[in-house]
């Protein structure tokens, strides 16, 4: 499955950042255990500077990644080619370092040398430590250039920039629809896998969980149990009352990178992307006619199928399109 192939790789690189960090700090106790004179702050800070400043001469022919060392190259290139030579003999995980499985193996012993200054819980990994350490010091290192809102883990920001691009990388290879989570991804594959054992009474349509149906019933009750405070509109479900609260608060979170137009929702942006890339993603299967958003692929289906689901209720006349309806009411009924 597609999804599960970038998903994997994705995970790979992060954990390459994070057991190449880990390794650093080993690599610095073993000096000190050797006896070579520990690096002041500054002289660490000069080290960094020197080794950025080296020319990153080898490059990756999958990603575009740079690198100063071939070795390095050859050692990130297991990332793409999934190559793991090195494999534990207590559970099988391979793993593309041999000091990454050293890490691992701290696992099946039981060690934990990382041990946190404020609780005394232990850790077996460094970069665990760190995550922990957080909830004491409330540090939040990571922040958004769009919003300024901040983060414990720069994983978490990486999820939460998605929010202002619209990026949704994970996609389903059954139905096409992504998402901006692997964990939204996963409980989506549901709806293709599982059995949909909650039914509704009123048409049919089927549910994987109840909870599920009984938002669906509002459909059929007309219920709109949340309402705005600020002009007492109603909503059936809580994430439209959201959505719609942004138009009295003005917040626009999600802009386009192109033209730096901002919307109140990720599915409005995503709408707006289209201006720019061109995409039209919806078919018509009765004149192969594109269009770049669903709504307008409905109203214009209606023109083969000869639908018109907007009448007027002074002389029952039927429209295709309700924008028709307003005009017919404007002319003829409101004199």
């Amino acid at each position: 499955m597609k999804h599960t192939a970038d998903t994997e790789e994705h995970t790979e690189v992060i954990e390459e950042n994070k057991e190449n960090e880990e390794l650093r700090e080993v690599e610095e106790k073993n000096h000190i255990k050797t006896g070579e004179k520990h690096l002041s702050c500054s002289q660490t800070k000069q080290k960094n500077l020197m080794i950025r400043g080296v020319k990153k001469s080898f490059t990756c022919t999958q990603c575009g990644k740079g690198f100063s060392f071939k070795h390095h190259l050859v050692l990130h290139m297991r990332v793409h080619t999934g190559e793991k030579p090195f494999t534990c003999d207590q559970c099988g995980k391979s793993f593309t370092q041999s000091a990454n499985l050293k890490l691992h193996m701290n696992i099946h012993t039981g060690e934990k040398p990382y041990k946190c200054s404020h609780c005394d819980k232990r850790f077996s990994r460094s970069g665990d430590l760190k995550t922990h350490e957080s909830i004491h010091t409330g540090e939040k290192p990571h922040t958004c250039d769009q919003c300024r809102k901040s983060f414990s883990r720069k994983g978490h920001l990486t999820e939460h920039i998605r929010v202002h691009t619209g990026e949704k990388p994970f996609t389903c290879d059954q139905c096409g629809k992504s998402f901006t989570h692997s964990a939204y991804l996963n409980e989506h594959m549901n709806i293709h896998t599982r059995e949909k054992l909650h039914a509704c009474d009123q048409c049919s349509k089927t549910f994987l969980r109840a909870s599920d149906l009984n938002k669906h019933l509002r459909v059929h009750t007309k219920e709109k149990p949340h309402s705005c405070h600020l002009c007492g509109k109603c909503f059936p479900l809580l994430q439209h009352l959201k959505g719609h609260q942004k138009i009295h608060t003005g917040v626009r979170e999600y802009m386009c990178f192109a033209c730096e137009k901002t919307f109140i929702s990720a599915s409005s942006l995503k709408r707006h992307q289209r201006i720019h890339s061109g995409e039209k993603p919806y078919k018509c299967s009765d004149c192969d006619k594109r269009f770049s958003d669903s709504s307008s692929l409905k109203r214009h289906e209606r023109i083969h199928t000869g639908e018109k689901p907007y009448h007027c209720t002074k002389c029952e006349k039927r429209f295709n399109q309700s924008s028709s309806l307003h005009r017919h009411t404007k002319i003829y009924h409101n004199k």
